[in-house]
């Protein structure tokens, strides 16, 4: 069994930046394309950004790139979403999913495992 749980989240301006952390416990890190998504009120859950195993490869919706980063470090079995530049319409509940499979996914029926989420909300 895998074990995820977000933490970071927090009220900011916008404009500010936030990162938010995501710790795996009962299984090494290594074994998953880990992702994050999010689900603001009345909407469904989107993708934000995806790594592979080595981290050597990251992808991110057109909504977040150029602004957030995601970065992942196996031996501490944890990852990261630095997010700069925070707009308010990137208000949500943020999730950290992890994917036992071949290849990057951007789609939450993929994901096998998920956190509990943390709340990020940007204020204007």
């Amino acid at each position: 069994q895998v074990q995820l749980e977000e933490s970071g989240g927090g009220l900011v301006q916008a404009g500010d930046f936030l990162s938010l952390s995501c710790a795996v416990s009962g299984r090494a890190l290594g074994a998953y394309f880990m992702g994050w998504f999010r689900q603001a009120p009345g909407k469904e859950r989107e993708f934000v950004a995806a790594i592979s195993w080595s981290g050597g490869n990251t992808y991110y919706a057109d909504s977040v790139k150029g602004r957030f980063a995601i970065t992942r470090d196996n031996g501490k079995n944890t990852m990261r979403l630095q997010m700069n530049s925070l707009k308010p319409e990137d208000t949500a509940v943020y999730y950290c999913a992890a994917h036992l499979g071949l290849v990057m996914a951007t789609t939450s029926q993929e994901y096998d495992y998920w956190g509990q989420g943390t709340q990020v909300t940007v204020s204007s």
